[in-house]
């Protein structure tokens, strides 16, 4: 059978972090969306989304295929229900469909016609930036049971304080240097060649992936993930960082998401209460005003490919757009869109030459090559968030 993720009519919910690749590639728990699915479906997938982003995922569609909205997050149940799917046959939960049988160049999809079976489960769903990371210490629990499910961890290293012992695993090659790690309140998973050196204070639920980093003296609460390559340092709480990303020094990050290939500058922080503990409002695409999020702690949402100088300031629930350059000192706005350079004195255009540039070095430090059609995604990001940029 053929699978292909699609993105839902949550996509826009979920700008910034979509506007440089599909709904299932967006990292939660320990894998992104899209791996979750793989390592229980034992099959690659393919992806149906926005066409400028296309060329770097495209679809491949077969005779059958089974199409699988990508803002759930999948469970073993939801799996053998898919796998069992037929022609003509949906799987819903409430009004959401999860997943539906199609055929070759089936141009349109009644699901009248269908059979729909309802989940009896409630899913884990993506529908809004801060459900990353609200959602993120239950994602990291099934995905901690998915990876180490019949494996046994690396030993934990004698001079590291370890808590329930039987929640934390060590993939091979991860270094972990006179540390604690208390599982008491949720599981601990290092990836593979990752390293926390000494002195770190880590408590569950925590995941981070393949060639991360935790510097000296960290201390990150649950529920935190750090994403491949990534260099943490300072205090962290709830954060998600989905990959190549770095907060290498001193300063708080907290209810807080960084896509890729982000940088936040030494001694810098982020509001996540508001002093009057109201409710977080932070910037929506979908309406193009400020939303209610339902949190009283919402942090910062930053893009791909932006980053901020040392001391920077981010008052409670600022969304950073894709390629954003902030410095200075003083509060910048809590929206400060795609390709702004500045800071609480003012904004002016960030040029996509100087972006290219800066993302070709960043990027060949971690032997990856900024790619053209990299460019071409940036470029159409440039365009379409150009409206915003009205300083």
């Amino acid at each position: 059978m053929n699978y292909i993720l699609f993105d839902s009519d949550v996509r826009k919910a979920l700008l910034p972090f979509t506007y440089t690749r599909p709904v299932a590639d967006i990292r939660i728990g320990i894998l992104t969306i899209r791996e979750k699915w793989e390592k229980q479906l034992g099959l690659t997938t393919t992806t149906i989304t926005e066409e400028y982003l296309e060329e770097k995922y495209p679809m491949v569609e077969m005779e059958q295929n089974i199409l699988l909205n990508a803002s759930f997050i999948p469970t073993k149940n939801l799996v053998d229900k898919v796998k069992d799917l037929s022609e003509n046959q949906a799987i819903f939960q409430g009004e959401d469909v999860v997943a539906f049988f199609s055929k070759e160049n089936q141009e349109e999809v009644d699901f009248d016609s269908y059979v729909q079976i309802e989940l009896e489960e409630e899913l884990l769903q993506v529908k809004n930036t801060w459900d990353i990371f609200s959602l993120n210490g239950e994602a990291i629990q099934l995905d901690f049971e998915l990876l180490t499910e019949g494996r046994t961890s690396q030993p934990i290293p004698e001079d590291v304080h370890s808590i329930n012992k039987e929640q934390i695993f060590i993939e091979e090659g991860a270094s972990v240097i006179y540390s604690s790690l208390n599982a008491s309140t949720g599981p601990i998973y290092i990836g593979k060649d990752a390293t926390v050196l000494e002195g770190s204070l880590i408590r569950g639920p925590f995941a981070m992936c393949e060639n991360a980093v935790v510097k000296m003296g960290a201390k990150i609460y649950g529920a935190t993930t750090l994403g491949p390559f990534c260099k943490v340092a300072g205090e962290i709480n709830n954060a998600v960082l989905f990959g190549y990303s770095s907060k290498g020094h001193e300063g708080y990050l907290g209810n807080a998401v960084l896509g890729e290939w982000c940088n936040i500058g030494a001694d810098s922080n982020n509001s996540n209460l508001k002093n009057n503990y109201a409710e977080v409002k932070i910037w929506s695409y979908e309406t193009d005003r400020f939303a209610k999020t339902g949190l009283q702690f919402c942090g910062l949402m930053m893009g791909d490919h932006s980053k901020c100088g040392i001391n920077t300031m981010f008052n409670t629930g600022t969304v950073v757009g894709v390629s954003a350059n902030i410095f200075g000192s003083g509060f910048p706005r809590n929206f400060i869109p795609s390709y702004s350079w500045g800071g609480a004195s003012g904004f002016t255009q960030y040029q996509t030459k100087k972006v290219f540039e800066v993302a070709e070095v960043v990027m060949k430090r971690k032997d990856i090559v900024f790619e053209e059609k990299d460019k071409r995604i940036l470029e159409h990001v440039f365009e379409v968030s150009s409206k915003y940029r009205n300083y």
